[in-house]
């Protein structure tokens, strides 16, 4: 079996509003290996997205661990986390986040400028490569404003590839998307993540989407259930 490259042990989450406490997520494990495309499906308000802002260091457990490429996460503090994340994880969310008075080009560069052993030249000749890569080699001076909602979500998937990460994590990536636009969006997913060999784990409440998955764990109420 491939490397680990993600592990959470026994991951729970609690919310306190005033007296009352409410479980969002109730003492889950889960281990992504090394080229290994995993999804998470389940219906709105069962959870998903809270785990994976945790697996991602975005947020913290109440309780449990996770580990990231085998380091322990979770208990790092936030500059720490954000070094790791960094380094090892890609993001692309239903919504894009991109910094709207940049280009696609600058978008995409953002994150290797923010390596210190990477200068803008190199940064801006990767973005060029991945943007080519999904198709938007005739938008790289365009800024988010005047792209179309598909090709944002490209500009975003390019983003959340240029550091070579070991793990791309993904929140309903295609949840904003008609349905034409969303099944194209998600082909070049897996076929960027199968020529990469990285790690996928996709949250998405699209059971036909998440058949292309090498597997598939449905979340229920912030645990596990079987299908």
């Amino acid at each position: 079996m491939n490397k680990v490259v993600l592990e959470a042990k026994n991951i729970a989450k609690h919310f306190t509003d005033g007296k009352s406490t409410v479980e969002v997520i109730k003492g889950l494990s889960i281990q992504v290996h090394a080229g290994e495309f995993v999804s998470i499906v389940g219906a709105s308000g069962s959870g998903k997205s809270t785990l994976l802002h945790i697996l991602g260091g975005l947020d913290r457990p109440t309780e449990g661990l996770v580990m990231l490429n085998g380091q322990r996460f979770d208990s790092l503090n936030e500059a720490e986390r954000g070094f790791l994340r960094n380094e090892h994880l890609g993001f692309v969310y239903q919504f894009h986040h991109l910094l709207p008075e940049f280009t696609a080009l600058e978008n995409v560069a953002m994150p290797l400028m923010l390596r210190k052993n990477v200068n803008f030249k190199q940064a801006k000749q990767r973005a060029e490569h991945l943007l080519e890569r999904v198709g938007l080699s005739h938008r790289l001076t365009h800024q988010p404003g005047e792209l179309s909602g598909g090709e944002r979500q490209r500009v975003a998937l390019a983003r959340a590839l240029v550091t070579e990460p070991k793990l791309m994590m993904a929140d309903e990536p295609t949840g904003n998307l008609d349905r034409k636009t969303a099944a194209n969006i998600f082909e070049l997913l897996t076929e960027l993540q199968q020529e990469l060999n990285m790690a996928m784990l996709i949250v998405t409440h699209d059971e036909q989407l998440a058949k292309s998955a090498d597997r598939t764990l449905h979340m229920e109420d912030g645990l596990w259930v079987e299908h």
